[in-house]
């Protein structure tokens, strides 16, 4: 019952912490009746016991008994150095005396463990003062067992650290920091240093105190730190940046550093200290970094990003000394051979080398940059006139003709240079590089070493090139592009026997554009896949409406790039045929000669495929590339052309004759049909027919034609005009 009793009891005090006036006065009524209740079953004397063993229980911390009304009984020598009253003061007084006049340090969150309760309060010192104490709860009980009273042991809770407690921390934050701090006195000693500062700069605190700050001067003549230090004490603000120091073993080393003055109690200026952060590794960091960016991780030169930089600087000075200077860029060719043949390691050494030969051969002013690939950039920032551009071309293609060791091998390579003047051909960095750039490309169209110098035809040109790129791009989409048909007629009938499908672009604006023209574009940037699987599709589409139409077609030739010519070509033949139902014998297949020295094999079997299809193969342009009786005895060629340039010259020039008359005997042994490209006069018809020529195709007939023209031919049944009677 009496446990009852006191867990009522301890309920009463949580509804009297948050209650205010008179609700707390009629509960403390309830807990004085409720505690009442209890001292009655419990004698003065048994009070008086429990009240002795609580003080002697509580001698170390401040403690004291309340009856059940709430009234001090007991008080201990801790409680009055804790409140500041003494026991005859406090005894007989209600608890509420310690309570704070705002009545904030009522009962907070009250936790109970069996017949134990604890919570913290706030409580008032007898100055005025107050602080927070922890309150332990025991129930004081009486010979029956019954509640008697309440024993209470307080303990102050620390809110703050004292002075000493505060100095002691921050003086083992400091020594505990990775920032080296040195403390100075007035008279410019220090005084202080710290465990950082000893491993940042190797001076241990016996070397240091009682030094002036020279301790940490870099050079005889570094007197910045001393100077920041004086600044400091004379009341210059906070000085924050970076310093150069030296360690103990005379090594330098970049710092960061913060320079301050400390101010006693009276706002007098007693000491200065100094923050130190060794920045070494953030700085070798930061090095590498601008390595990574601003230099080629191969060959340790500037990268294209710091060649703009350097060159911007050369050209603002140009302008200021109403100098002239010049870009070079060198391409350094037959690079791709060198890595098929021997790999990428020895083609990057070659490099390398490279860039060790072109510098040996340029000024200590000149600026020496690799662009990616085999392209080096050189900068001359001060010429006196084109001319002297020239001559450090010739230098350096003449130390690249050489051939150029790289561990067991000696390499030769080709070069060929493009050349910019400023300011004359620009007048800031990236135009300069832009047409440096072109004429290198320009003057790489020669196979020997060649330089070019850049002028506006060719930046003009460029242009047109590009936009090309772009317009031909749509082309197919737009429905601009259209096939024209050539006829190849027989000689010795001169009936049509055939025709060549040629792409013709027809331009919105510009009409019609020749295939000169926008076919070398097609081929360099790739497009040139697109277009011919185009030809390919579209010749098998026009077969098959002259099919519908009942126009007895022969067969149509389709000119193959080397692009298009891959393991995928016949299946994708198959496929086009296929959709259109067209006979396989109605396509010839052209192609040249270059492309018979890719990959032999590989080219062979793609050919024995498309043959075994019923697929017909020609020799396009035969006698202007890499002609060779092993090519017509290897591969599975129906049909030679004779190139142009070999007939026009016909019947009167020896050599192309010779060449025409050689190409014509050796088909007829190997049993090779024979067609002439170019005819245009009477006299080279019949020499070629003379010859034994089986086809011509040329302006002697016909020009290329639109498929409707084309077909109003066949349908007409048009012969070659000194055809034989019978025609």
């Amino acid at each position: 019952m009496a446990d009852m009793a006191i867990a009522r009891c301890l309920a009463l005090c949580r509804v009297a912490r948050s209650q205010r006036g008179p609700a707390l006065a009629a509960t403390l009524d309830r807990l004085e009746e409720e505690l009442g209740g209890l001292s009655a079953r419990r004698g003065p004397a048994q009070l008086a016991e429990a009240a002795e063993a609580a003080e002697v229980a509580g001698v170390a911390d401040a403690a004291m008994e309340l009856d059940l009304a709430g009234y001090v009984t007991g008080w201990n020598a801790g409680a009055g150095e804790l409140f500041g009253y003494t026991a005859a003061e406090a005894i007989g007084q209600h608890v509420l005396f310690l309570y704070p006049d705002d009545d904030q340090g009522g009962i907070a969150e009250l936790v109970v463990e069996h017949d134990r309760a604890s919570t913290e309060v706030r409580r008032r010192r007898r100055s005025g003062d107050t602080l927070r104490v922890r309150l332990s709860i025991t129930p004081v009980k009486d010979a029956a067992g019954d509640a008697a009273g309440m024993h209470v042991r307080l303990a102050p809770v620390e809110e703050g650290m004292s002075v000493a407690g505060k100095a002691s921390l921050h003086a083992r934050i400091i020594d505990e920091t990775d920032q080296g701090v040195v403390v100075i006195d007035a008279n410019e000693r220090i005084v202080s240093v710290n465990g950082a500062f000893t491993r940042i700069t190797g001076y241990t605190r016996a070397d240091a105190i009682g030094q002036t700050p020279d301790l940490l001067r870099c050079g005889t003549n570094d007197w910045r730190f001393r100077s920041l230090v004086q600044a400091a004490q004379a009341g210059a603000a906070p000085w924050r940046g970076e310093l150069t120091g030296h360690r103990k073993n005379g090594e330098p080393f970049p710092q960061t550093a913060v320079v301050s003055a400390v101010r006693d109690g009276t706002g007098r200026i007693s000491h200065v200290f100094a923050l130190l952060t060794d920045i070494s590794v953030h700085k070798d960091a930061e090095a590498r970094m601008q390595r990574l960016t601003s230099y080629d991780a191969l060959t340790g030169l500037p990268n294209q990003a710091l060649l703009m930089q350097l060159l911007g600087q050369a050209m603002a000075a140009a302008r200021r000394n109403r100098d002239s200077g010049a870009l070079l860029v060198v391409e350094i060719t037959r690079l791709g051979a060198i890595t098929d043949t021997l790999g990428h390691e020895i083609s990057n050494a070659l490099l390398v080398e490279a860039g060790k030969l072109l510098r040996s051969r340029l000024r200590e002013g000149d600026i020496l940059a690799r662009l990616g690939g085999g392209k080096f950039a050189i900068g001359l920032p001060r010429i006196e006139r084109r001319e002297h551009a020239a001559l450090v071309a010739h230098k350096v293609t003449e130390v690249l003709a050489a051939p150029i060791a790289v561990g067991q091998h000696l390499l030769q390579v080709g070069t060929h240079v493009g050349i910019a003047v400023w300011p004359e051909d620009a007048h800031e960095p990236g135009a300069l590089l832009r047409g440096a750039d072109v004429a290198a490309t320009r003057a790489g169209t020669s196979t020997e070493p060649a330089l070019l110098f850049f002028s506006e035809e060719m930046n003009q040109r460029v242009r047109e090139h590009l936009r090309i790129e772009s317009e031909l791009r749509d082309a197919p989409g737009n429905g601009e592009l259209l096939l024209y048909y050539q006829p190849k007629v027989s000689l010795r009938s001169g009936r049509i026997v055939g025709a060549e499908a040629l792409l013709r672009w027809r331009h919105p604006v510009r009409g019609l554009v020749s295939p000169g023209v926008f076919i070398p574009v097609a081929e360099e940037t790739g497009s040139i896949m697109a277009l011919g699987n185009w030809v390919i599709e579209e010749a098998c589409r026009q077969i098959a409406r002259w099919r519908d139409a009942g126009v007895a077609m022969p067969p149509v030739a389709v000119n193959l790039s080397a692009r298009q010519f891959d393991r995928g070509l016949p299946q994708r033949m198959a496929a086009v045929l296929e959709r259109h139902q067209v006979h396989p014998g109605q396509i010839m297949l052209e192609i040249t000669e270059s492309l018979l020295v890719r990959g032999a094999d590989t080219v062979i079997a793609i050919m024995n495929e498309l043959v075994a299809m019923g697929l017909a193969l020609a020799l396009d342009d035969f006698g202007t590339g890499y002609s060779s009786l092993a090519y017509l005895k290897k591969f599975p060629i129906s049909t030679l052309k004779i190139d142009r340039a070999f007939v026009v010259g016909l019947p009167h020039e020896e050599n192309d004759c010779a060449i025409a008359r050689a190409i014509v005997t050796m088909a007829q042994q190997l049993r090779q049909e024979i067609v002439a490209e170019g005819v245009e006069t009477m006299e080279q018809m019949t020499f070629l027919r003379e010859l034994g020529c089986d086809q011509l195709q040329g302006y002697l007939f016909s020009q290329p034609v639109p498929a409707a023209d084309f077909e109003r031919m066949l349908r007409g049944g048009q012969c070659l005009a000194l055809a034989p009677p019978d025609c």
